[in-house]
């Protein structure tokens, strides 16, 4: 298994290497023969997915810590297109402790989504794939590395153990299916043996603890019936409904208005002091994070680099980045003419570059900067950064 993969991924490495001549651009022909190896090695993601009576000893392990819910460990998670390999995901690793939220934040596109698609097991297969690194997960029972457990076993995992609020609830939602069918489906699934009576009294309950009014009316309501605050709501009940050791919060206010917004979020901070759970929250918004996470991951085009508690972050971030992210935040009582924005763009995810992928945008770029990606560094037991200003501050002390 270890050396099929290893010749995966040397065969992922020269793919890539040959998308990236002539600036990317590919001929019919080249194309069509990037799709056909990209059939065979998906295919072989999937043989290995799909298979059955697989022994619990190749996807049950332990944690590194066992106070944490979640250790995401070197995860590359890469999708195969037929212009090249993206990758997504291209080595994270950070972990979730118990009964705290941690929040995930970077601009569209830098992998915050895929993370949490990767620990869910709901990437678009057979395109993308988690091809290299472990996702360790806490259930209470035993210990699952995400990574390798195959599909039978995550359909009793998500939504049990693990479960995850989408960021637009109208089109999560199934439409032609009553909100209370909807919770009770997630009941049923997981928690076999109860009447329909209790299953009924179990759903009213969650509606009721979400904070809707009148959720006997509520619960035989359709979708397009509730508010969008009030659909969000059923999402919520939806999640927790089961007590999930985690849940993923992907943007979960961002279709909503300011007002509601500060009440889901009271609404989530409140649920998870009551079960007890651990929350990773997924969104653009700083000031969300400063007010709810505990600990701050900062993701940039598939890496993070910078992560730490929310005082260290805030106070005193490190990383050109995320002091662009800080900077560009509108405060009250400050007069601008313009927000300031990070300069140049993302670099194409397909031909990324072998420097620190930042560089070209950072002000404070320097000669070292044209060396290989910058390795982690730890400026305290919890703050880390990935820029060559502190590797070179470390190695003067």
């Amino acid at each position: 298994m270890a050396s099929e993969k290893n010749t995966l991924m040397d065969w992922i490495k020269s793919k890539t290497r040959r998308a990236e001549k002539d600036n990317g651009r590919l001929s019919a022909r080249e194309m069509a023969k990037i799709a056909r190896e990209n059939r065979r090695i998906t295919r072989e993601f999937e043989r290995q997915r799909n298979r059955k009576n697989v022994p619990e000893s190749e996807y049950v392990t332990q944690m590194k810590d066992p106070r944490n819910v979640v250790e995401f460990d070197n995860l590359h998670t890469y999708f195969f297109t037929d212009i090249g390999t993206v990758k997504a995901v291209d080595g994270v690793s950070f972990e979730i402790p118990e009964g705290k939220t941690v929040g995930v934040v970077g601009e569209s596109g830098c992998g915050k989504s895929v993370t949490s698609l990767s620990l869910m097991q709901l990437l678009p297969r057979p395109q993308g794939q988690i091809v290299k690194g472990s996702i360790r997960l806490n259930t209470g029972h035993k210990i699952y590395d995400i990574a390798k457990t195959p599909s039978k076993v995550m359909e009793t995992i998500r939504g049990s153990a693990v479960a995850m609020i989408f960021q637009e609830p109208m089109t999560s939602l199934n439409p032609v299916f009553r909100v209370g069918d909807q919770i009770e489906e997630v009941i049923r699934h997981h928690l076999v043996g109860l009447s329909d009576e209790q299953i009924k009294k179990m759903t009213i309950e969650m509606i009721d603890r979400v904070g809707i009014a009148n959720s006997e009316g509520v619960y035989s309501m359709f979708p397009h019936e509730l508010s969008g605050g009030m659909r969000q709501r059923i999402m919520i009940a939806m999640a927790l409904v089961c007590s999930p050791m985690l849940i993923i919060a992907d943007e979960p206010t961002t279709a909503l208005d300011v007002t509601i917004q500060a009440q889901i979020l009271d609404l989530l901070r409140n649920l998870k002091d009551k079960i007890n759970t651990s929350i990773m929250l997924i969104t653009h918004d700083l000031g969300v994070i400063a007010d709810m996470a505990d600990y701050v991951v900062v993701m940039y085009a598939g890496r993070i680099v910078e992560k730490g508690t929310v005082s260290e972050v805030f106070h005193n971030p490190l990383h050109p980045y995320t002091v662009g992210l800080m900077a560009s935040k509108p405060v009250i009582n400050r007069s601008v003419d313009r927000l300031y924005s990070i300069p140049g763009n993302v670099p194409n995810p397909i031909k990324m570059p072998n420097y620190c992928y930042f560089k070209d945008r950072c002000e404070r770029r320097m000669a070292v900067c044209n060396g290989e990606y910058p390795r982690e560094v730890y400026v305290t037991d919890t703050h880390m950064v990935t820029c060559y200003h502190y590797i070179n501050a470390q190695k003067d002390k």
